[in-house]
C-alpha cells in the first residue's frame, strides 16, 4: 500500500481473508461468496466488529446505552424502536468514521440493503484504512523503540506502588490500634506531668521551710552558746571577786553567799529554760527529719514518674519517627505517583502526535485527491485536445514516408549518377595526366630552342628568323598541344 492513504477496491477473496486476519468477521465460515452475495445483516455486523475493536476499544459510546427520560418520554412504546435506535446509531458512527477517512456518501440503504458493489468499496475503504493504520504504526516503532520495556518498568512502579499502599494501610491500622494506649498513655503523662509539677511546687515549699529551720537552728544554737559563755563569764568573775572578799567580814560573807545562792538559782532555772528550749529544737529537728524521710520519699517517686515521663518520651519519639517514616514514604508515593502522571503524559502526547499525524495524513491525502482529481481532468482534456493532433501527426507520418520513398529512390538514381560521373572524372584525370606529360615534354623543347636562339644571338648571327615561324611557335606556346 502507498504512503498516501487511499482505498482502490479489493476482490471478495482478499476482503473474507482481512476480515479474518482482523477477527472483523461475523461468522468463523465467511467466504468470498458471502461477499459477493451478502445478506443484510452482514454490513452491520462487520461495522460494528470494527468500531468495538479498532475505532472505540474502550466501550465508551456503547450502541446498546439505555435512552434519557426525556427520549423515553417522548416515545409511546420505547421498547419497539430499540432495534431501530441502535440501527440509526451504528450508521451515525459509521458514516462519521467513513467521512473522516474521505469516504463520503454512506446511507441507511448501503448499511441495510448493501449493493454488491456498494458492499465491497465500504469494506475495502475499512481494510485499507486498517493497512494503512498498520503501516504507520510500523513506521511508529523506531520512537516507540526509544522507550523499551516501558509495560513492564510502568508495571513495577504500580506493584511498588500497590506495595508502598499496603504498607501505609499497615502503618493505619497498626497506629489506629495503638490509638486508644497511646491516647492512654498521653493522658497518663498529662496527670504524671501535673503530679509533677505539684511534687515540684511542694519539694520547693520543703526546702524553704528546712532552710528557715535550719536558720533558726544555727540563731538560737549561737544565742544560746553566747548566752551561756557570757554568764560563765559573770561567774568567774563573781568568783574572782568572791575570793577578794573572803578576808572581809562574815556579814559581807554571809550577803555574798546568799547572793551566789539566788544567782545559782536564777542559774539553774536558766540552765532548765535552755534544756527545755534545747529539748524542743531536738523535737523540731526530729520532725525536720521526718519530713526528710518523707521528702526523699516523694523524690524517689518523682524520680520514678520522671523515669516513665522519659519512657513515654521515648515512646513518642518513635511515634514520631513512625510518623515521619510514614510521610517520607508518603513523599515517595508522590513522586511514584508524579512519575506516572508523567508516563500517562508522555503517553497522552505520543497519541496527541499519533493523531497529529493522522490528522496531516488526512490533510495532505485531501490535497493529493484534490489535486489527482485537477490532473485528471486536465489531462482527460489534454488528450481531447490531442486527438486531432495526432491524426495530423499519423498524416504526416504517412507523407513522411512517402517521401522517405521517394528520397530511397531518387538517392539509388543519384548514386548511379554519382557512379558515372566518377567514371567520366576518372578518364578526364587520365586524359588530363597524359596532355600533362606530353606539355611537360614540350617546354623542356622550347627551352632548348630559346638557348639555341640565345646561343645565336650572342654569336651576332645575322640570318634573321622566320616571322612565320616565331608565330607558329609563339601560338604553340599559347595554346598548347591539342590534348
Amino acid at each position: 500500500m502507498a504512503s498516501n492513504f487511499s482505498f482502490p477496491p479489493l476482490t471478495p477473496e482478499q476482503i473474507a481473508e482481512a476480515l479474518h486476519t482482523y477477527g472483523l468477521a461475523p461468522t468463523a465460515n465467511l467466504r468470498a461468496e458471502d461477499i459477493a452475495n451478502p445478506q443484510p445483516d452482514l454490513l452491520p455486523a462487520v461495522i460494528s466488529n470494527f468500531l468495538a475493536t479498532v475505532v472505540d476499544p474502550t466501550g465508551a459510546d456503547d450502541l446498546d446505552r439505555q435512552l434519557g427520560f426525556d427520549a423515553l418520554a417522548s416515545l409511546d412504546n420505547p421498547e419497539h424502536y430499540a432495534e431501530g435506535i441502535r440501527v440509526l446509531r451504528l450508521h451515525k458512527r459509521a458514516n462519521a468514521f467513513l467521512e473522516s477517512i474521505q469516504f463520503p456518501g454512506f446511507t441507511l440503504r448501503d448499511l441495510l440493503r448493501p449493493d454488491p458493489r456498494r458492499l465491497v468499496l465500504v469494506l475495502s475503504a475499512l481494510i485499507n484504512f486498517l493497512y494503512y493504520r498498520d503501516e504507520k504504526l510500523a513506521l511508529l516503532q523506531p520512537i516507540i523503540h526509544e522507550f523499551p520495556n516501558l509495560d513492564e518498568r510502568c508495571m513495577e512502579l504500580k506493584a511498588k506502588l500497590a506495595e508502598h499502599q499496603k504498607a501505609i494501610a499497615d502503618h493505619e491500622l497498626a497506629a489506629q490500634m495503638d490509638e486508644p494506649m497511646v491516647q492512654q498513655l498521653e493522658a497518663e503523662v498529662n496527670s504524671l506531668k501535673q503530679k509533677l509539677v505539684e511534687y515540684n511546687k511542694k519539694q520547693l515549699a520543703l526546702r524553704a521551710k528546712a532552710t528557715a529551720i535550719n536558720d533558726k537552728k544555727e540563731e538560737t544554737c549561737r544565742k544560746v552558746i553566747s548566752e551561756s559563755d557570757f554568764e560563765l563569764m559573770k561567774l568567774a568573775q563573781e568568783n574572782s571577786k568572791l575570793l577578794s572578799k573572803i578576808v572581809q567580814s562574815p556579814e559581807k560573807l554571809q550577803r555574798a553567799l546568799e547572793e551566789k545562792k539566788t544567782a545559782r538559782g536564777e542559774l539553774k532555772n536558766a540552765e532548765k529554760i535552755a534544756m527545755q528550749s534545747v529539748q524542743e529544737k531536738t523535737a523540731t529537728l526530729e520532725i525536720y527529719s521526718k519530713a526528710y524521710e518523707k521528702l526523699s520519699k516523694h523524690s524517689s517517686k518523682i524520680q520514678a514518674l520522671q523515669e516513665q515521663v522519659t519512657a513515654t518520651k521515648a515512646l513518642e519519639k518513635e511515634v514520631k519517627a513512625r510518623k515521619a517514616k510514614i510521610s517520607d514514604e508518603s513523599v515517595e508515593i508522590v513522586a511514584l505517583d508524579t512519575k506516572t502522571i508523567e508516563w500517562h503524559g508522555k503517553v497522552r502526547e505520543m497519541e496527541e502526535r499519533v493523531k497529529a499525524k493522522e490528522k496531516e495524513r488526512d490533510q495532505i491525502v485531501a490535497d493529493e485527491n484534490q489535486k489527482l482529481a485537477a490532473l485528471r481532468s486536465e489531462v482527460e482534456w489534454k488528450l481531447k485536445c490531442l486527438e486531432p493532433r495526432e491524426r495530423k501527426v499519423e498524416e504526416t507520418i504517412a507523407k513522411a514516408t512517402i517521401l522517405c520513398a521517394e528520397v530511397d529512390s531518387t538517392r539509388t538514381d543519384a548514386a548511379e549518377e554519382l557512379r558515372l560521373i566518377y567514371a567520366k572524372f576518372q578518364k578526364i584525370g587520365h586524359a588530363f595526366t597524359c596532355y600533362k606529360d606530353n606539355f611537360k615534354t614540350f617546354l623542356e623543347q622550347v627551352d632548348e630552342v630559346s638557348k639555341e636562339t640565345l646561343e645565336t644571338l650572342d654569336c651576332q648571327a645575322v640570318e634573321p628568323l622566320d616571322t612565320s615561324a616565331t608565330l607558329s611557335i609563339e601560338k604553340e606556346n599559347s595554346c598548347g598541344p591539342a590534348p
